[in-house]
């Protein structure tokens, strides 16, 4: 009979883990030992090495693991919704932080710092979200909204948009969607919902400066591409 006393190999080297985490933070840590160490939130008294290097291997680096959806994750054998628990955290937190996180001191100025902004709010997303960020004169961001559902007219109309414009004294507005596909090249639909979002921005003097589609491949700009 196994001795009950013995010490599951695996505790030390979670233990281990852990203190190297709370005494240099992440440095000096391999991607997998990252995701090791969220999967041991949920299951801490597992050995979660083999299941963090497959998920590397499989989502092709760290960034595509924390991207991942539950249903995605569980692609790897080994994990389940309960040791997914720890990453599923990490992107809740960094979802929230992101939004607690918005306030007069960003300044939205180009293409590229609007989209890494985006990333964060709606690039994530496994299903298609649209975004209107209201700036004031100087670019700065007043505040956002992020409404779930396909761009079209019943979702996106100018009354919706503007009318917290109004409210919030923006100068002028940039509106954004992710593509969850990959593709971040603009549909009719896009085109047209913006022109029209355009339209309607020079009727009450709040410009349209930009339309941005966001994918985890890249990104478009209207404006960078001189459709507006």
């Amino acid at each position: 009979m196994a001795d009950q006393n013995c010490k599951n190999p695996a505790e030390g080297h979670r233990k281990r883990l852990r203190q190297r985490f709370l005494q240099s933070g992440l440095d000096g840590f391999l991607d997998y030992e990252i995701i090791e160490l969220l999967l041991t939130l949920g299951t801490p008294r597992r050995d979660c090495k083999q299941q963090a290097r497959e998920a590397i291997k499989t989502f092709k680096g760290l960034h595509g693991v924390l991207d991942a959806s539950i249903d995605e994750l569980q692609q790897v054998k080994g994990i389940g919704p309960t040791n997914a628990f720890g990453i599923k955290l990490f992107q809740a937190i960094s979802e929230r932080y992101a939004k607690e996180n918005v306030d007069i001191k960003i300044i939205l100025d180009s293409p590229i710092i609007v989209r890494d902004y985006l990333r964060e709010r709606i690039g994530k997303k496994h299903k298609e979200h649209f975004s209107v960020l209201y700036l004031n004169s100087k670019n700065g961001l007043i505040t956002d909204i992020v409404s779930i559902g396909t761009l079209n007219a019943s979702l996106v109309h100018p009354r919706e948009v503007f009318d917290k414009a109004i409210l919030n004294h923006a100068s002028h507005v940039i509106v954004a969607h992710n593509h969850p596909s990959g593709d971040s090249s603009p549909s009719e639909d896009d085109i047209s919902t913006t022109t029209r979002l355009v339209d309607s921005g020079k009727l009450l003097g709040i410009a349209v400066i930009d339309h941005i589609i966001i994918s985890k491949a890249g990104y478009f700009s209207f404006k960078e591409k001189g459709l507006l």
